[in-house]
């Protein structure tokens, strides 16, 4: 048996399987929570002699998607090999038209040592709930920098964005758009310019690790809790 191994990364907002599969026209019914996907038998990849996997991450510059397809007849190497290549072309190309109607949101996790600060919302379909500060992505603004923007305008603080969190499917949660039409990304960030103050929101708090599952999460940030907690915990 041979093993084909192919790494691409879409660098494009859309970062998961259910976003990448959209876009070339062959959507899954609903997101999907894992990020492990064997291809249907009906794929043209597998069949006789062939076993397709494929994984996506998210990353800050975008899905990578890694694909393993294992051989067992010699003859079909180059052909598989050629056709995967042109596959993944076709999911950076299709990503790139996909962004332009996607809504991308933002959010910081700013950690002080073992805390991070949580806002509750003020009004709205999700009054009184709980999310991390942030916003949407102007056109034209890089993730960070709408991160810096929405911070300083909502909490009043100047920050310095860190590593890459996660990232989620918001499923219409923003604007009431379509499944899969906005994403959130967080960040996480430390504070190096003035105190929070809630401009935007009904109140701030500084939370723990084992507090964070006691709070009434809006359901589009409650997906990357597991991720903050590790930082908290780390």
């Amino acid at each position: 048996m041979f093993r084909l191994r192919f790494t691409t990364v879409v660098e494009a907002p859309l970062t998961v399987a259910f976003d990448v599969a959209r876009a070339l026209g062959r959507p899954w019914g609903a997101p999907l929570e894992e990020i492990v996907s064997e291809r249907p038998l009906r794929d043209v990849y597998a069949g006789p002699g062939i076993t397709h996997t494929r994984r996506f991450t998210a990353t800050e510059a975008g899905t990578r998607v890694d694909e393993d397809v294992d051989v067992t007849r010699p003859l079909l190497r180059r052909r598989v090999r050629r056709a995967m290549r042109a596959h993944l072309d076709a999911y950076a190309a299709a990503a790139e038209r996909r962004a332009l109607d996607v809504v991308q949101v933002v959010g910081a996790a700013l950690l002080d040592g073992s805390r991070v600060l949580v806002a509750q919302r003020s009004g709205g379909p999700f009054d009184g709930q709980w999310e991390f500060p942030g916003g949407k992505v102007e056109p034209g603004e890089s993730d960070r920098a709408a991160l810096v923007r929405e911070c300083q305008e909502e909490l009043g603080v100047g920050i310095d964005p860190g590593a890459f969190v996660g990232e989620v499917v918001l499923d219409g949660v923003v604007g009431g758009g379509a499944p899969g039409a906005s994403t959130l990304r967080i960040w996480s960030a430390r504070i190096v310019q003035g105190e929070p103050v809630a401009h935007e929101h009904a109140q701030l708090r500084w939370v723990g690790a084992g507090e964070l599952d006691d709070l009434d999460w809006i359901r589009a940030d409650r997906p990357l809790l597991p991720a903050v907690r590790r930082l908290l915990i780390s």
